[in-house]
């Protein structure tokens, strides 16, 4: 019996053709069902995510003849009857193996190295187990990728350090103060990347958000969806000594935040940290801020040079990554199948 893969993703379809192929939630559960009732698959598990749709199956068929038939499955479920062809990929062993080791371990996602995909891969095999859609085949196959994915992140540099402007963010913060708990931010400009940026900090335990925006009104709804408080644009500074850390995003011509104003409100603070996050374009923050004593401020150029560097990284850790997965797809394919009831036949171990 062998696997196959039959799917699309960022890598070669826009969103609009990923979307019009997703899986609704209501029906991927029982899906698999009418994939398997062909006679032509013998298991399946069906992954749809924004950035991919693919179904994995194990076959007693010609390959050939399982990926035609999952094509036309794909194609009937969605009513899609218009021309697509290399937006879909079919991959047949050892490459059906090692693109799921490659999912698992997020070498193929939008972000390299990123973690949220093997949890969605888990969901996904968990929902086709619970309904039995998966056999001895499968099973092994998943149990393998999320051993796999496990082995990349203790034993590479892959997932090493943040490769977005709002994480880069998030991680100069927690080195500035150790702990976010129990900190202010100020949110001046209600820029997207702000937003993103300011979302990140509360989800690393940052206590309160007051957001201050030319239009009031807009800073009163943002503050709403991040559960703040909202300040009128010229009355920001009146806050000043009990914030920790601002985020500036607005598309003022001029510095909004300067040296000679700053300065005697510093005073205030009785030397805390303050870290200031200049994410406008032009620059929110006049650069001699950065020479106040206990003052951090670190721009958009800035935070994404070091995402840049942290992407180097995990791109020069893929061959490493690659080493890994050849070898653990060459072992799982040269290995017996084992009898009825052995460990992969039934169910997974230990992945959650």
């Amino acid at each position: 019996m062998s696997i196959v893969v039959l799917g699309l993703s960022h890598r070669t379809a826009p969103v609009t053709v990923r979307a019009r192929f997703a899986f609704a939630e209501a029906t991927v559960a029982e899906a698999p069902a009418r994939v398997r009732g062909s006679g032509l698959i013998d298991e399946a598990v069906i992954l749809s995510t924004c950035n991919r749709v693919e179904i994995y199956a194990a076959t007693s068929a010609e390959p050939g003849a399982a990926l035609a038939e999952l094509r036309r499955f794909l194609l009937a479920h969605h009513d899609h009857t218009g021309p697509l062809g290399a937006e879909l990929y079919e991959l047949g062993e050892p490459h059906s193996v090692e693109h799921l080791f490659n999912v698992a371990s997020g070498l193929d996602s939008m972000v390299l190295g990123e973690t949220e995909i093997l949890g969605q891969l888990k969901q996904a095999y968990d929902l086709a187990l619970k309904h039995h859609h998966t056999g001895r085949r499968l099973n092994k196959a998943f149990q393998s990728a999320f051993n796999v994915a496990k082995k990349i992140r203790t034993e590479t540099n892959i997932q090493r350090g943040s490769v977005s402007v709002a994480s880069v963010a998030v991680e100069l913060a927690e080195k500035i103060f150790d702990t976010l708990a129990g900190r202010t931010v100020m949110v001046i400009g209600a820029g997207d990347t702000s937003e993103k940026t300011a979302r990140a900090l509360l989800s690393r335990g940052a206590q309160s958000i007051i957001v201050s925006n030319r239009s009031h009104d807009r800073a009163i709804t943002l503050a709403a969806e991040l559960g703040g408080r909202a300040v009128h644009f010229d009355e920001w500074h009146t806050e000043f000594a009990q914030i920790d850390i601002i985020i500036s995003s607005t598309s003022a011509p001029h510095y909004v935040l300067t040296r000679a104003k700053l300065a005697p409100l510093n005073t205030l603070r009785h030397a805390r940290p303050l870290l200031l996050i200049d994410i406008a374009v032009p620059r929110d923050i006049e650069p001699e801020v950065n020479f106040l004593d206990d003052v951090y401020l670190y721009n958009v150029d800035d935070l994404q040079t070091i995402a840049d560097d942290y992407l180097k990284l995990r791109r020069e850790e893929l061959s490493v990554c690659e080493s890994i997965i050849r070898a653990k797809a060459s072992a799982l394919l040269a290995a017996p199948p084992g009898p009825p009831g052995s460990p992969g036949s039934q169910f997974a171990f230990g992945h959650k």
